[in-house]
């Protein structure tokens, strides 16, 4: 079996205790990022997702700071289709890995907002997107691996001679990271992905992705090496009360605009769809521990772990028995969160999976 990893979340965007609440809300900041990276790696988190979009700062020079103000943790940084030509990203890739000693892995996204994707200039449609970023990552990994120079036409790139200096340190190269509910994200998930990312659902619905994601790995032998994750928040407490109060005043006062901005902002995107309609037909409950309320003022990651530590423990394992072992978590406010997982929950399921984690 894999060993279990655990990731965490950098909110460069801000942070906050309760959407819609101005006096509970802490504003981005390299402070408030400093806390949080400090928090994530002395609680054990192994890598550290850096978002994107219009409200986050910008996730290369974030991660790159916060990967030279740490020790080991790794960032996990995007690379969108469309947004940076291919060679270079090739070389800031290798150039980032040889600079922070092997510590970089990178998340494929295609993109959620079809509005700010647009407004930000790129052109081409959701199932284009698919399609580019499946050649900019065959353009990633034979810059990377191939003696000599390297030639690539494609639909949307051509490359005559290319190549580049460094090649990275982690070798072949680092670890690719996707998460997405379409069939086009499962395909390039089972082509290059190390990791696919599923956000929050039921356990056994999860099983069932997996044995399909990796039926279509084997086409390109594959079906060994592609693992699977989840992307969920936590909110622990050590009393189960006081967490459920915490998950009730994260939304209790976010505004009917936001929660529209959810449905109608993301509507092209098949794991948010998903989400939505996890929420629609299970209520506020999935699981006695596992909660929609998040799905309703934020898009992605909404469905989170609730409870006191043994209850997260237990819920986190449903997904580890069905076949996950990476986990990218986040919680608010996330430092505060981060080093209750590593106090409270990461113990426990390091005694329930002996050999797959460092207690």
């Amino acid at each position: 079996m894999r060993p279990l990893e655990f990731g965490w979340y950098l909110p460069t965007h801000g942070d906050t205790t309760a959407y819609g609440l101005i006096d509970a809300e802490v504003p981005g900041s390299p402070e408030l990022c400093e806390r949080v990276v400090k928090a994530a790696e002395q609680a054990g988190f192994e890598y550290l997702l850096i978002p994107v979009g219009s409200t986050c700062w910008e996730a290369w020079i974030a991660g790159a700071f916060m990967a030279a103000r740490s020790a080991r943790i790794k960032p996990l940084i995007a690379a969108r289709p469309g947004y940076i030509n291919p060679v270079l990203m090739a070389k800031m890739i290798s150039t980032f890995d040889q600079m922070s000693g092997g510590r970089i892995s990178i998340n494929l996204i295609a993109g959620q907002n079809e509005r700010e994707v647009e407004a930000e200039g790129v052109r081409y449609a959701k199932e284009e997107r698919y399609a580019l970023m499946e050649e900019e990552v065959s353009i990633l990994k034979a810059l990377w691996t191939t003696r000599g120079p390297v030639h690539f036409a494609g639909k949307f790139h051509t490359l005559s001679g290319a190549h580049i200096r460094p090649r990275p340190l982690q070798q072949p190269f680092p670890k690719f990271y996707l998460g997405g509910g379409s069939r086009q994200a499962w395909e390039i998930s089972a082509k290059h992905s190390d990791v696919h990312l599923f956000w929050g659902d039921l356990p056994e619905r999860i099983a069932q992705n997996i044995a399909e994601i990796r039926t279509l790995a084997r086409a390109h032998g594959r079906e060994d090496e592609i693992g699977f994750g989840m992307r969920l928040q936590v909110i622990c407490r050590e009393d189960e009360s006081a967490a459920w109060e915490a998950a009730d005043r994260l939304v209790r006062h976010a505004s009917e605009r936001q929660k529209q901005d959810v449905k109608t902002l993301y509507y092209n995107s098949v794991a948010n769809q998903r989400v939505q309609q996890l929420a629609r037909e299970h209520g506020d409950l999935l699981l006695p521990h596992l909660w929609t309320g998040i799905t309703k003022v934020r898009p992605g990651a909404g469905i989170a772990v609730v409870g006191n530590p043994v209850q997260c423990a237990d819920t986190l394992q449903q997904f580890i028995d069905a076949g996950c072992h990476s986990f990218c978590l986040s919680g608010y406010l996330h430092d505060e969160e981060a080093e209750r997982f590593g106090r409270l929950i990461r113990p426990i399921l390091a005694a329930n999976n002996r050999g797959r984690l460092a207690a």
